[in-house]
């Protein structure tokens, strides 16, 4: 069996007397495509900024393709392949949608090949028709799509998606589901984290369920929503 892209091991993190993740091991398989739910925090968010080095854990390992992380930097793990959009969008409001592609890949390839590759990207993602117009003044949706366009313009081995549908509308979520969806099918691992259990079955992939930093349970969604545990502390169920 090949080593998973991505290993947690008996990982912790502390933050004075708060145990934000306890004692997690978590696995994920190059190629693979994951959810990763439970209720608000759960560490669900700490971990992907574990992975990312925006923070060390206080004990335990992480391990990217069978290598220890330890304390290497954010920027370094990006060039190993480590790609993050976070919850909120984070991107250059006053430019236009094309601008802040472009600055996103000119930190990988010169400008003309940074020019067609962000057309590429608008394309796939649908953004195209608003490639002019400064993130300020587009819709949420389209800020969150953009903001996932940035994070692949590094073509990443590992893409860590933090709430990617969060304020979105019924039909953009669909669409959200079909872009990762097609991120996966060319070869990507995307590990997700979502509230929507509409936006998770449209994913139909394998869950890991946090609860109070520790993994509660893992399966598919038929086998998450049949666990009385996690109807109750998720689901909102008894």
């Amino acid at each position: 069996m090949s080593e998973p892209i991505l290993r947690l091991s008996a990982v912790t993190k502390e933050f004075g007397g708060l145990t934000a993740v306890d004692n997690v091991d978590f696995s994920v398989a190059e190629g693979e495509l994951r959810c990763l739910i439970g209720p608000n925090g759960a560490g669900k968010s700490t971990i992907f900024r574990m992975v990312t080095g925006v923070y060390h854990p206080t004990r335990g390992r992480i391990f990217y393709k069978g290598s220890a992380l330890g304390n290497t930097p954010s920027f370094k793990r990006a060039r190993m392949g480590i790609s993050i959009k976070f919850q909120t969008p984070m991107v250059y409001y006053d430019q236009p949608l094309m601008q802040n592609l472009i600055v996103a890949l000119q930190r990988f390839h010169g400008p003309a090949e940074a020019r067609i590759r962000a057309d590429g990207i608008m394309e796939d993602f649908g953004i195209a028709d608003a490639a002019g117009k400064p993130a300020i003044d587009v819709a949420h949706g389209y800020r969150q799509w953009l903001e996932i366009g940035m994070a692949v313009a590094s073509s990443p081995k590992l893409l860590l998606l933090d709430e990617p549908t969060a304020g979105m509308s019924a039909e953009e979520t669909a669409k959200t589901a079909r872009l990762v969806h097609k991120l996966a099918d060319g070869g990507m691992t995307v590990i997700v984290i979502d509230h929507d259990i509409e936006f998770v079955r449209m994913l139909n992939c394998n869950l890991t369920v946090l609860h109070l930093g520790r993994l509660f349970a893992e399966g598919t969604l038929d086998e998450i929503q049949a666990d009385d545990g996690v109807r109750a502390i998720y689901l909102g169920k008894k």
